[in-house]
C-alpha cells in the first residue's frame, strides 16, 4: 500500500496506529518468521540426536537462529519470492511452507538434506501459528486488558462512596454506589483475564498424518514420540501426542472462547457507560476542537464506546466462527482451515482496538454526582424496601403488603413516607429508624464492597 487510505480493511487503515502493536504477530512477515523460528529449532534438535549423522557447531547455531531473530523485510520478500518467482536454483515453489524451507537452505546450504526432514507443513504451521498467537496474547492483548481492568479499579476506588439510583429492568431500585458498579467489572474482566493467561497452548510435530512415519522409517531406534514430545515442550508449548496431520486446536477454541468472555464483560460495560452517559449520570470531557454532530453543535458523543462496542461485537463474531472451524477437517487433512488461519489477527485486531477504545471513554468521563444526587432524591419509593424489612424485623407480617399499597403505580414523596411511618404503631426508636433513611444513605455495603477488588 502507498497508503493506509488505499487498505481494504479498516484495521490497517482507518485504525492502523491503534492495530500496529499487533503487526508482528499478524502479519504474513510474522508467519514467515515463526516459520523459520521452528525450521531452525527443529534443525537444531535434530543435531543433538546421537542417532543422525548431523553436527551443527556454535558458530552455526548462532547463525541460524539469527535468520529468524533479526528476520526483516528483506527477509520476506525473499521468501515471498521463492514462493512466488523462485531464486537461485530454486523454481517458484507455490507453496509458502516450501519457501521457507529453501530460505533456510540458500542460508546454510551444507544442511540442505536436514532441514525439514520428516517434516509436513502443518507440522511447521501449527507451531508457528502458536508462536504469534502466544505472544501476540502475552505481549499485546493480555497488557491492554490488564491496564483497562486497572482503571476501573482506579475508578470503583475513587468512587467508592458516590450514591447512584439503580434500575432493574429500567426501573427505579435499591440505591448503589457508582464505585461499586465499576468494582464489579473490575472484578469480572480479572476473571476472564485469568481464564485467558492460564489457557495453555498445545503443539504437534508428527508427520503426515500424526503416525511419525517418515522418521520411524529413516531411524527406527529413535524414540520419536518423546523426541517430538520434548521439542514442542522447547518452544514452551504442551504436546499434543494423537492427531491426524493436523493439530485438533482445541486448545485454540478454549482460547478464543476466553477472549470471548471477557469481550462479554467490557461489551456489558460499553452498553452501560452509554446508558449512563445519556442519563447524565456520567459527564464526558470535550475535547478542543473535536466535532460531535455535523448538525448540532453542543453533542459531546460517547462515540469510545460505541466504537469498542462495534469492534467487540465483531470481534466475538469472529472468534465464534475461528473456534468452530479450526477444530474441524476433513478425515486426516484438508486445507480449508489455512486461510482461515491467517484471519486470527484479525480477529485480535478488533479485540485489541475495543479495549483501546473502552479505556479511552473511560479517562473521558466523570461522574456527575449532582445529577445521581437529584435522581436519588427524585426517587424517594426506593427506600420502600428497607421500610418493609425493617417492619418485618419488628414482627409485621402485613410490612410489605402496606408498603406496597402506599407506593406502588403512585408518585411518591418523602413526606408521603414520613406521614405513613408516624402513623405507624411502632416502638419511638424504631419510628426514628424509619424517619431517618434516605435515598443517598440506603446503599448498604455499597462502598466497603470495592475493596473487596484485589
Amino acid at each position: 500500500m502507498e497508503s493506509p487510505l488505499d487498505a481494504i480493511s479498516p484495521l490497517d487503515g482507518r485504525y492502523s496506529t491503534y492495530t500496529a502493536p499487533l503487526a508482528p504477530y499478524a502479519s504474513e512477515a510474522g508467519l514467515m518468521r515463526a516459520r523459520v523460528h521452528v525450521e531452525v529449532e527443529y534443525l537444531v534438535a535434530l543435531a543433538d540426536l546421537d542417532a543422525t549423522p548431523l553436527s551443527i557447531p556454535e558458530s552455526d547455531r548462532e547463525g541460524l537462529r539469527s535468520l529468524y531473530e533479526s528476520f526483516g523485510y528483506e527477509d520476506a520478500t525473499l521468501v515471498k519470492k521463492f514462493e512466488t518467482e523462485g531464486h537461485g536454483e530454486f523454481s517458484a515453489t507455490n507453496h509458502d511452507v516450501k519457501a521457507v524451507e529453501y530460505f533456510v537452505r540458500d542460508s546454510f546450504p551444507e544442511y540442505a538434506p536436514w532441514i525439514h526432514f520428516g517434516l509436513t507443513s502443518e507440522d511447521v504451521n501449527n507451531l508457528a501459528h502458536r508462536l504469534l498467537v502466544r505472544d501476540a496474547v502475552e505481549e499485546v492483548l493480555v497488557p491492554q486488558l490488564r491496564s483497562v481492568r486497572d482503571d476501573l479499579a482506579e475508578m470503583a476506588r475513587e468512587h467508592r462512596d458516590v450514591p447512584m439510583l439503580a434500575r432493574t429492568h429500567g426501573q427505579p431500585a435499591t440505591p448503589t454506589t457508582f464505585g461499586k458498579e465499576m468494582a464489579v467489572y473490575a472484578a469480572r474482566l480479572g476473571k476472564a483475564l485469568g481464564a485467558i493467561e492460564t489457557t495453555a497452548l498445545a503443539g504437534k510435530l508428527a508427520g503426515a498424518s500424526g503416525t511419525y512415519a517418515a522418521h520411524r522409517a529413516a531411524y527406527p531406534d529413535v524414540d520419536w514420540r518423546e523426541f517430538s514430545r520434548a521439542f514442542v515442550h522447547s518452544l514452551g508449548f504442551e504436546h499434543v501426542s494423537l492427531t491426524t496431520q493436523v493439530n485438533p486446536c482445541d486448545d485454540l477454541a478454549e482460547l478464543f472462547d476466553a477472549f470471548r468472555r471477557a469481550n462479554d464483560v467490557l461489551l456489558d460495560l460499553d452498553l452501560d457507560v452509554w446508558l449512563y452517559v445519556s442519563q447524565r449520570y456520567l459527564g464526558q470531557e470535550a475535547a478542543a476542537g473535536e466535532t460531535g454532530s455535523s448538525t448540532m453543535p453542543h453533542k459531546v458523543n460517547p462515540i469510545d464506546f460505541e466504537n469498542s462496542e462495534g469492534n467487540l461485537s465483531k470481534a466475538n463474531s469472529d472468534l465464534q466462527f475461528l473456534a468452530d472451524y479450526v477444530t474441524t477437517s476433513r478425515l486426516q487433512r484438508d486445507l480449508s482451515d489455512s486461510t482461515v488461519k491467517r484471519t486470527i489477527g484479525s480477529a485480535l485486531a478488533h479485540c485489541l482496538l475495543g479495549y483501546q477504545k473502552t479505556q479511552n471513554g473511560l479517562g473521558k468521563v466523570v461522574p456527575n454526582e449532582q445529577v445521581m444526587r437529584e435522581d436519588l432524591d427524585a426517587n424517594p419509593a426506593v427506600i420502600g424496601e428497607a421500610v418493609q424489612t425493617i417492619l418485618r424485623r419488628e414482627g409485621h407480617a402485613d410490612a410489605y403488603e402496606r408498603v406496597k399499597e402506599a407506593t406502588r403505580g403512585r408518585e411518591v414523596t418523602i413526606e408521603d413516607f414520613h406521614e405513613m411511618i408516624r402513623a405507624l404503631d411502632v416502638d419511638e426508636a424504631v419510628r426514628e429508624e424509619l424517619l431517618a433513611l434516605t435515598p443517598a444513605g440506603y446503599t448498604g455495603y455499597g462502598a466497603e464492597l470495592v475493596d473487596e477488588l484485589d
